[in-house]
Parts: C-alpha cells; sequence; structure tokens
C-alpha cells in the first residue's frame, strides 16, 4: 500500500510539472515571439529614423545617389560615364579659363563634398583620438558570480565600451582652408581643441590649425591648406585715388592689406590706438605706410592730420612733408606731445556737455600720432624725468583722446612691460614677427598662442605678416600690410602737398577731375 501510495503521488508530480512544463514552455514561446517581434519593430523604426536622418541632413548626396542610381537603372551606366567624362572635361576647361567663377560655383563644393567622404569623416575621429580629444566611456553593468561551495556573490563591474567622440557636422573648403564643423561631447569645451591645435595640424600634414567656437557645444576645426600671404601684398595705386575726395574715405574702415583667408584687412583709424610689436625687419614699414597711403585723399583735404615722432631719424623722415608735426630727440617729443594734448583740451572745452565724440572735419581733423620706436624715448632715454614726463602725455592721449579725434599708433621691437609701461592702454594690438612664445602673450594677451597666433614661427621672408586678436576679433587673424616701395611714399609727400601727379619724363599721368581740392594740405612744421 505505502509502495502504491508513493507510486501514486510520484505519478501525480510527474503529471503536474509535466503541465506546468508545458505551460512554461508555451508562456516562453511566446515571450520569444513577442521578443523577436519587438527587436524586429524596434530595429526597423531605428533604421527608418537614421535613414531619414541621413537624408534630411545630407540631402545632396542622397538626391545625387539616387538620381545615378535611377539614371543608370533606366538607360545603363554607358550614358552615365559619359555624362560624367563630358562634365569633367567641361569643369577642366572652365578652371583653367576662369579659375575664380569655377572656384565660386562649382571648385568649394565639389572639394567640400570630396574631403568631408574621404578625408575628415573617415580620418577625424583617428586624430582626435590620438590627440587625447575624446571621453571613455564607461558603463557599470551587475555581474552574478555562482560558487557551488560557498555563497553566491553580485558584484559590479566596469564595462568598456567606445569612446565618445565629436562627430563631424559639415565641411566647408574655400581657396587656402578647410573650415571642419564638429559637435562636442559632453564633459569637452573648446580650449580643449586649443591645447592640441598644433598636434591636429600635425596629424592633417599642414603648416596651421586654427580653432573657433561657433555656437555652444560647436566648433569649426579650420585646416590651412595653402598660405595665400607667402606673396607680397601691393599698396593702393595713388593715381586710382586722384579723384577721391577726403570726405569719402572712411576713416574706421581703411584698407591695410589681407587677410590669411583670401579677403582684404581694414582697420579703423578713428576711435582706437593699435600698437604694433615685431623685431627688427619683421615689416613695421608696411603695417605704418600702408593705411597712410589709402587715407590720401582725407590728409590732402585737411581731414586726416599726421604727427610723426622717429627717434631714429630715418623711417619716418622719408616721407617727411606728408606730417604736420615732427620730432626726433626727446625734447621735441616732448613739445609735440604738448601741443597735441593743448588741442585736445580745447576741443574738449568746446565740445562738453554737448557731444559724446568730436565730429571729423577740417576745422577738428583726425590728429595721428605715429610714433615709431616707441621704447626709445620712454624706456631706453637717459633722462628719467624727460623720460617719465613723455610716458604720462603718451598715457593721456591714449586714454582720453580717442573721443575728441586723437589716434595713437605706436610701434615696439621688444614688448615687455617694463619697455613699454603703456603697453595696456592700446586697444588694439598687432603681432609681427617676434623671438619667443612668451612675446606673443605679452602682446596679444592669454590664450592667444594657444589660439593659434605663432608670431615666433613668421619666417624672415616674410616681412608685414602679423596676428591680430582681441578687441571684437574672437580668434588670431593672420595678415599682411600692404607694401609700399620708396617711390610710394615719396609721390604719397607729392600727392598730399598738392602738386600730384609728379612731372616725369616719359610718363603718362591722368589727373585729377576739375574741382578737386588742392588748399587743405597740411603745411604746418613743429
Amino acid at each position: 500500500m505505502a509502495l502504491l501510495v508513493a507510486g501514486g503521488g510520484v505519478a501525480l508530480a510527474v503529471w503536474v510539472l509535466n503541465k506546468i512544463g508545458r505551460a512554461l514552455t508555451a508562456v516562453a514561446e511566446a515571450l520569444a515571439t513577442l521578443a523577436v517581434v519587438f527587436v524586429t519593430v524596434w530595429l526597423t523604426v531605428k533604421l527608418a529614423f537614421l535613414l531619414v536622418r541621413w537624408v534630411v541632413v545630407h540631402w545632396r548626396t542622397t538626391l545625387a545617389a539616387i538620381s545615378v542610381g535611377l539614371w543608370a537603372w533606366w538607360w545603363g551606366w554607358l550614358p552615365v560615364a559619359l555624362t560624367a567624362a563630358a562634365l569633367t572635361a567641361v569643369g577642366l576647361v572652365w578652371r583653367w579659363r576662369h579659375r575664380s567663377s569655377f572656384e565660386a560655383w562649382v571648385g568649394r563644393w565639389v572639394r567640400s563634398w570630396w574631403l568631408r567622404w574621404t578625408v575628415y569623416a573617415p580620418r577625424l575621429p583617428k586624430w582626435l583620438h590620438n590627440c587625447g580629444l575624446t571621453i571613455r566611456n564607461h558603463e557599470r553593468t551587475v555581474v552574478l558570480t555562482a560558487n557551488l561551495l560557498g555563497r553566491s556573490k553580485v558584484r559590479r563591474q566596469a564595462k568598456p565600451a567606445a569612446d565618445l567622440t565629436p562627430r563631424v557636422l559639415g565641411v566647408r573648403s574655400g581657396s587656402s582652408w578647410d573650415e571642419v564643423r564638429v559637435r562636442l561631447v559632453p564633459g569637452q569645451k573648446p580650449e580643449d581643441f586649443d591645447d592640441a591645435a598644433r598636434a591636429l595640424a600635425t596629424a592633417r600634414g599642414v603648416a596651421r590649425c586654427q580653432v573657433r567656437e561657433l555656437r555652444p557645444k560647436v566648433i569649426s576645426i579650420d585646416f590651412q591648406r595653402r598660405n595665400l600671404l607667402a606673396d607680397t601684398v601691393p599698396c593702393p595705386d595713388l593715381a586710382d585715388l586722384a579723384a577721391v575726395r577726403g570726405e569719402d574715405v572712411e576713416l574706421r574702415r581703411v584698407w591695410s592689406g589681407r587677410t590669411d583667408y583670401g579677403t582684404d584687412w581694414h582697420q579703423s583709424l578713428q576711435g582706437s590706438h593699435t600698437l604694433h610689436a615685431g623685431v627688427t625687419g619683421a615689416g613695421k614699414g608696411a603695417q605704418m605706410w600702408c593705411p597712410l597711403v589709402s587715407i590720401a585723399p582725407a590728409i590732402r583735404d585737411g581731414l586726416v592730420r599726421l604727427s610723426g615722432i622717429d627717434p631714429k631719424g630715418m623711417e619716418l623722415a622719408y616721407g617727411r612733408r606728408i606730417f604736420h608735426r615732427y620730432a626726433v630727440t626727446g625734447r621735441d617729443t616732448l613739445a609735440l606731445l604738448d601741443d597735441l594734448i593743448d588741442g585736445a583740451d580745447k576741443r574738449k572745452a568746446e565740445f562738453a556737455g554737448r557731444l559724446r565724440s568730436v565730429p571729423i572735419s577740417r576745422d577738428h581733423p583726425l590728429e595721428i600720432v605715429e610714433f615709431d620706436e616707441i621704447g626709445a624715448l620712454i624706456r631706453y632715454i637717459g633722462d628719467r624725468k624727460l623720460r617719465e614726463a613723455i610716458t604720462e602725455r603718451v598715457a593721456l592721449l591714449t586714454t582720453q583722446g580717442r573721443a575728441l579725434g586723437y589716434t595713437v599708433r605706436g610701434y615696439v621691437q621688444e614688448p615687455t612691460k617694463d619697455t613699454v609701461p603703456v603697453r595696456e592702454l592700446f586697444p588694439r594690438r598687432i603681432c609681427l614677427r617676434v623671438a619667443t612664445k612668451s612675446h606673443v602673450a605679452m602682446v596679444l594677451g592669454d590664450q592667444a598662442y594657444e589660439r593659434g597666433a605663432w608670431a615666433n614661427r613668421i619666417g624672415e621672408q616674410e616681412p608685414g605678416v602679423g596676428y591680430l586678436f582681441g578687441h571684437g576679433i574672437r580668434e588670431p587673424l593672420r595678415i599682411r600690410g600692404g607694401w609700399v616701395p620708396d617711390q610710394t611714399i615719396k609721390d604719397l609727400e607729392t600727392f598730399v602737398t598738392g602738386d600730384y601727379p609728379p612731372s616725369r619724363p616719359g610718363t603718362v599721368h591722368s589727373f585729377p577731375a576739375p574741382g578737386a581740392r588742392r588748399d587743405a594740405a597740411p603745411g604746418g612744421v613743429a
């Protein structure tokens, strides 16, 4: 009886377990089916989303690929190949005959597309990883360890995952620069890329790399493919300016040379003071004379009045006649600065309470002070009292002269604080070729070198090349001043004094239109 009862119990248990097993199997099959359906639907939706996103983001490439595919499907590959060959031939001839229009309409777009998909999209993530510009991502996962002889343990273990890499948003390729827009990942900041600019330039195989912040979380990594400032930039032709009225000269937008992006460089000579720093032979003469040539009609018509301080007695002396005041020695410099301050005080008394800035006119011209080798008179001169007096006058003009129509443009070789104690009073600064990396920060401020102002790497064969930074410029801008030959400076003297064009044997000149002003040239001498 016991055996029968036990056997019946076992049979009943087996039957119950069989039923439960069948039920669990059915449930498991149903769950597996649901999981397969869910995963399939999820993958389909994700694939559709990625496809739609790809079509929206890369619509040009998508439309072109679909058009070529449909064309080849309907008419075969031969018409596609012949059309591509014909378009390539037309493009090559167009580029050969008129490169500027080809670059504007076709070249830059095709090059941008090609560089994105063949260079930057596949290679930039590796460059960023090698330069330490990725974020390592560690995912935490729960691991159950079973121990048959003891107690099972639950522990957390780091599971390695792919690094977070900035994503390429687009590429814009110009005549000399490739601008690669990338989106930063959480934990990154633009300054991280500033520090790695030289490493990125080396990875790309180019001379320069610069990082620009476009908007939050988006930066542009610019690679320079071609140096557009390798050749000399010519200054304006005075013959083209002979018929220009002084009133038509934009003193806040004076043509001064070219930029590294192939565009014209304009600077303001009204409302700001500029300090130029560079070693001897760096091209400070181009920075000095080119803007004066550009505003020659305004000087001729009395809207601009120049004062020259030339401790060497050489640079500014070559164009002596264009200067209303001129000084070489320390005593003469002090007298010149006192005369300027007296004029500023008169304007202050006349316009105080009426206007916030003095309007430029022939009665109140823009006073521009060209102070060459400023360190020679405010640091190296032997007379301490005279040195301090000159420094005090320069500080007065740079702090109070902007609204009164006074502009100081200084030039120095050694930009240290001891040499130029009034260095911080010049809002705009231009750093030409300097000897050391530390001089770049002294001239342009902190982080200028890290952001691409590599003035210590300018070659001796590039006079006039320098960097701008600050005063409305977010990233360092590489520029080259227009080169002014010696004969152009002499022609500028003739232009300003009212006897232009000069009479030279064997030359033919087009004289300005009748009625052009010749009676307002500055003739005063300090």
